[in-house]
């Protein structure tokens, strides 16, 4: 063979073959349970920057492209997990078990939130036309003068005579679904 057909073999003659590089499982700093308190009252005033490179030790991978407030969350999160522990492996099954039991084991659902409707017993209020009308929110439904309704948007619908998406209607398009 000549010196380049061995060469096109990704072997210079008589050396062996490097074997790839094995990434070392990650370390991540002990945290002292005395430190916790004031990591996270720093987390406050820490710039974004520095949160970043705190989520690159602390995690051992790039931070996502998410706001500060998740952020300085997660890490609080993480700066208790590695002074304190993390969950027992026994609270995670069970926890995945519950999950389970709510979705069937379907891993999409259990990513989408399942209600975003306001708890039951919640009064919903919006002022209309000068007249201020409470709507009540059931398990299954609404009500409103004491009529049950499916929806919020036939509540709307109600009060003002056209269509109307109930959610937008009494506020709730930015706190709830379809936001």
């Amino acid at each position: 063979m000549t010196q380049r057909s061995m060469a096109g073999q990704g072997r210079a003659p008589g050396k062996q073959q490097a074997a790839p590089p094995v990434s070392p499982t990650p370390v991540f700093p002990a945290i002292p349970p005395a430190d916790v308190l004031g990591r996270l009252a720093a987390l406050q005033s820490t710039p974004t920057a520095h949160l970043k490179q705190q989520w690159r030790e602390l995690f051992g991978k790039e931070p996502p492209p998410f706001n500060r407030a998740y952020l300085q969350s997660r890490l609080a999160y993480r700066i208790q997990e590695l002074a304190y522990g993390g969950l027992r492996p026994e609270t995670r099954a069970r926890l995945e078990a519950l999950g389970e039991q709510l979705d069937g084991g379907n891993v999409v659902l259990r990513r989408i939130r399942a209600d975003s409707r306001p708890l039951a017993g919640t009064r919903l209020l919006r002022e209309w036309q000068g007249v201020e009308h409470a709507v009540t929110v059931l398990a299954d439904g609404f009500e409103f003068e004491g009529r049950p309704y499916r929806s919020l948007s036939a509540v709307a619908r109600h009060i003002t005579g056209t269509r109307w998406n109930g959610w937008t209607f009494f506020g709730l398009k930015g706190q709830g679904r379809g936001a």
